[in-house]
């Protein structure tokens, strides 16, 4: 086995630009606008089934875009509605798919936790815990195989870390040298179980060093420390090194799912990360202190996120329910795809 180095300290986070600080800050106030309101349509009983909502751990996937390119693929669990707005999917046709409308991304079949986009290289949504891990080495074997330099993000979560598929996909993906970034979102809780009371491990991305896997914690409450760990991670993977393993050290404002009080951890526990280490007041103070933007420059942005999410759920709720003959459709492809979609050639 190939000697394995520490894993690499994040480096002093350059200065960003006005535009980049500005597109950061809209794109986590999208994620969390719409799930605020689709934990809203919830409670309204308009949004049926399982729901995670991402409230909390909105740095690390816009971070992590950040540092994609046009064609890298992504693949996460189900808690996922803020990767599909993150790489770009429209705001209503999730919406409409969470309802389980005819303008879904999966013609209302899917729901929360499966829906896809071909077109944007998101592959789902995944409802068993860590089945999602194979599936990402599988996409970035065929990358490797036709001999392109994309990568695939593999999201999973802490909980997900301790089943035994993960490692299996480590063995393969350090074996093959996969284009592989696997992202462990830790938001410190596998459903009601804290990290510290289901492992020994002083940390999850080292474990990897049993397959000779580089690796790194980031703190996920920072969008410019993910992105400049994401910058890593894909130049390590693009330069056929192999996978990369990013533990990214979040934290989730909400239950595990909608039906969760979350009695596990403390009120005061929560309101302490949100007054302290809100990843989207971060950026806030970043543009006010660097006078980026007024604070009515970014109510402004407020209020065109407001509208934006609005319209998802107007347009969901005016979408019909899919037709009973849907039953049967999309079980069987009817031709195998043939190449790539346009926008990704």
């Amino acid at each position: 086995m190939a000697a394995r180095k520490p894993a690499a300290k994040a480096a002093a986070i350059p200065n960003v630009a006005k535009d980049d600080l500005l597109q950061y800050y809209r794109d986590m106030l999208l994620i969390r606008r719409f799930e605020e309101k689709a934990g809203q349509l919830y409670g309204m009983g308009l949004i049926g089934g399982f729901c995670h909502l991402y409230i909390g751990q909105e740095a690390v996937v816009v971070g992590l875009e950040a540092a994609a390119s046009k064609g890298d693929k992504r693949v996460t669990s189900y808690r996922d509605h803020g990767h599909m707005l993150a790489c770009g999917m429209d705001p209503k046709g999730v919406m409409a798919e969470l309802t389980g409308r005819e303008g879904g991304y999966s013609k209302g079949k899917g729901g929360s936790m499966h829906m896809f986009s071909r077109e944007k290289h998101f592959y789902g949504g995944h409802g068993i815990v860590a089945a999602q891990v194979p599936i990402g080495a599988g996409l970035a074997f065929a990358d490797k195989y036709l001999g392109n330099d994309r990568v695939t993000f593999t999201y999973f979560g802490d909980g997900a870390a301790n089943q035994g598929q993960v490692y299996e996909t480590y063995n393969m993906a350090e074996l093959w040298d996969l284009p592989c970034v696997f992202v462990i979102e830790n938001n410190q809780y596998a459903m009601g179980t804290s990290t510290k009371r289901s492992t020994k491990s002083p940390s999850y991305w080292e474990r990897g060093a049993a397959y000779g896997i580089e690796g790194e914690e980031v703190d996920g409450m920072d969008v410019l420390a993910v992105k400049d760990a994401g910058q890593r991670a894909v130049e390590y993977c693009r330069s056929g090194k192999g996978p990369y393993i990013l533990e990214v050290k979040t934290y989730r404002y909400r239950g595990h799912s909608m039906s969760d009080p979350a009695k596990y951890r403390t009120r005061d526990e929560v309101q302490k990360m949100r007054e302290e280490r809100d990843c989207i007041e971060h950026v806030r103070q970043l543009l006010l202190t660097g006078e980026h933007a007024s604070e009515d420059d970014l109510k402004s942005i407020d209020k065109e996120i407001k509208e934006i999410v609005n319209e998802s759920a107007e347009f969901a709720k005016e979408s019909p329910e899919p037709d009973l003959s849907e039953l049967w459709t999309d079980i069987y492809a009817d031709e195998l795809p043939q190449g790539e979609p346009e926008e990704a050639a």
